[in-house]
């Protein structure tokens, strides 16, 4: 390898943990998530508040959501896959749990986002 491969994979290297560090300091944490069903929101729950409750999807298809020490998950669906089951934990604003057979989306949304004033906005 030459001089300049070497440079070449140190800034790609740099990039990345920057963009890693920047992801890190800027993520907030939610304040609820929203559930929709086939593009409807259907229900909002707060990250606050311990629960648990059933779903019902598209074509009666359910996913049993739980919220515990504030993340939400999806702990059980009637779906063949499974894969929102495995989508594991989301407690960050923008992180969703998608399950496509039974057309659920669970998004978490909020946070502590500073408020925008007239002079800023």
């Amino acid at each position: 390898m030459k001089k300049g491969d070497w440079f070449l994979i140190g800034g790609v290297a740099l990039l990345a943990v920057a963009s890693l560090a920047f992801w890190g300091l800027t993520r907030q944490e939610g304040a609820q998530v929203t559930v929709e069903v086939d593009g409807q929101e259907v229900a909002s729950y707060p990250l606050s508040e311990d629960l648990s409750v059933e779903i019902t999807g598209w074509n009666g298809g359910t996913n049993q959501l739980e919220i515990r020490g504030g993340v939400a998950s999806v702990t059980g669906a009637s779906c063949p896959d499974q894969l929102c089951v495995h989508q594991g934990e989301i407690r960050y604003s923008g992180q969703t749990i998608v399950c496509l057979p039974n057309r659920v989306v669970v998004t978490v949304e909020g946070g502590t986002e500073p408020e925008v004033d007239g002079v800023a906005g």
